[in-house]
């Protein structure tokens, strides 16, 4: 579904640009160009900090994760379920592009996420994250330091 890095800008009222590939994606698979827009789940780095970026769900897709988190199918504790629930359910915001493909990032994400020029937006199978471009790269050398050498897991899926 969602694949590809796009870079893009977000303009100092907190407007940035959906890729016009993502836009289409979501009314021809979804038929709704709404989607939700929330914390991503955190990046550990090596030095004890995080990269911290934003997930957008289709609307339709949210609505699927919002149930199972709040029946808390994964049977996580409830510690966990609260720290789930105010990482990724209370700052959620449903979202759609303007006219232009724009969309207004809430001002609570933006800080969380520390958009402030250049941004990348990522395909991620079934969601996109957004990412400030400065974050994105730190998280990237640190997916490559995590990267499975000579995995069997990684053989398995044909990489």
């Amino acid at each position: 579904m969602f694949s590809g890095e796009s870079l893009t800008t977000i303009d100092a009222k907190g407007r940035t640009s959906i890729p016009s590939k993502i836009r289409e994606l979501l009314i021809t698979a979804f038929g709704d160009d709404r989607f939700v827009i929330t914390k991503a789940s955190p990046v550990g780095f090596t030095d004890g900090g995080f990269g911290r970026g934003l997930s957008a769900y289709p609307l339709q897709e949210w609505r699927v994760i919002e149930k199972k988190i709040l029946a808390n199918e994964g049977g996580l504790s409830l510690t966990q379920l609260d720290g789930l629930k105010r990482l990724k359910l209370g700052p959620a915001q449903e979202c759609s592009a303007d006219k232009l493909g724009r969309v207004l990032i809430p001002p609570s994400l933006r800080l969380h996420a520390v958009l402030e020029r250049d941004l990348v937006v990522v395909g991620m199978g079934n969601h996109f994250d957004i990412w400030s471009a400065e974050i994105y790269a730190r998280v990237n050398a640190q997916d490559e330091q995590n990267f499975p050498q000579d995995s069997a897991a990684l053989a398995a899926l044909g990489i």
